[in-house]
């Protein structure tokens, strides 16, 4: 290829209650809600987005809430698993958060190098918190829910789940640019580097497993990096000379995307790192708004109208709490 990701960029899933949501994630997770917009192909539900102080590449987990949408069936042709990189030693902490919280986790070791603890969000979405001796730089997002010295530094990795890999394991290698870096009993790691966390994907073999459905509680599409959309649109003509059905290029406001599907199954997108979260609103104030595209804001009275009224906890933008106390 041309062009090569960087690594992952975003992990879109579907919920239930938008509420429901927006507290796990910013208090159970930690996470900040960077964008409170609506789901341009449907605006009367919104769209949130997750992530480290300004929502940077790597760092987000994004949301599709539709109220009352029925649960998914997690199988093959999906993402099956989200992963977010904690420091090590910290998976003690975290599994006495969440059982105050009232969520169960269980801590496993796949390896001498790799420690996670599972996890089901409200509506059963999979969340694997990875506590792994390759380090992670990346500064977290320093909550009153969960300390700096505990929280979630990015994402570290998503599992495709696949009856044939071989497919698959072509579109990561020759499209994506991707190396594997191991293989045992038809589970495949896959890396954009040499395994840093935020560049891995794992592939597992599921030969007899049931198609999944996407609905609640599973994963819509999983994103990665390109740095600019002059490397996006290279990336388009060659994935579309290779046979994919790939878009054209989308504007999502935060970035701009292309999606094409995986022979696994999978919806693949690809997206840029620019222009970022901060074009809209100021970073201290980052998700308290409802934004719009400029083409939905002539219906904003509509769609707010619409929108399941949401409240945001005060600990998602505390410089602006504080000031307002």
């Amino acid at each position: 290829m041309t062009a090569r990701t960087e690594g992952l960029h975003h992990v879109t899933a579907i919920a239930g209650d938008p509420q429901r949501n927006i507290d796990f994630y910013i208090r159970g997770l930690g996470l900040r809600l960077v964008k409170k917009t609506v789901n341009f192909d449907d605006p009367g539900t919104y769209h949130l987005y997750y992530g480290d102080e300004a929502g940077r590449p790597g760092s987000l987990l994004t949301f599709f809430p539709w109220q009352g949408i029925r649960s998914g069936r997690v199988g093959s042709g999906q993402s099956t698993t989200t992963a977010f990189s904690v420091p090590q030693g910290t998976l003690g902490w975290w599994q006495e958060h969440f059982k105050a919280l009232g969520v169960e986790s269980t801590v496993s070791r796949a390896s001498s190098e790799e420690e996670r603890l599972s996890l089901r969000d409200p509506d059963g979405l999979q969340i694997d918190l990875v506590a792994s001796s390759v380090s992670d730089p990346r500064n977290p997002w320093d909550s009153a829910s969960v300390p700096a010295e505990y929280a979630v530094r990015g994402q570290h990795s998503s599992v495709l789940t696949v009856q044939d890999p071989t497919r698959t394991l072509e579109t990561l290698t020759r499209d994506l640019g991707m190396n594997v870096l191991a293989e045992k009993d038809g589970h495949y790691r896959l890396s954009t580097h040499d395994g840093e966390p935020g560049t891995v994907v794992d592939v597992v073999t599921d030969a007899r497993g049931e198609r999944g459905l996407v609905a609640g509680g599973t994963v819509h599409h999983i994103a990665f990096r390109v740095p600019d959309q002059q490397t996006q649109e290279l990336w388009r003509q060659e994935l579309a000379e290779r046979g994919y059905g790939v878009t054209a290029i989308l504007d999502r406001q935060y970035f701009t995307s292309i999606y094409f599907r995986e022979p696994g199954g999978t919806l693949l997108e690809i997206a840029t790192d620019t222009p970022g979260f901060d074009i809209d609103e100021p970073l201290l104030e980052l998700g308290r708004s409802l934004k719009l595209p400029p083409w939905l804001e002539p219906n904003r009275e509509a769609i707010s109208a619409a929108v399941a009224k949401i409240e945001l906890p005060g600990e998602n933008n505390p410089a602006i709490q504080a000031f307002v106390k």
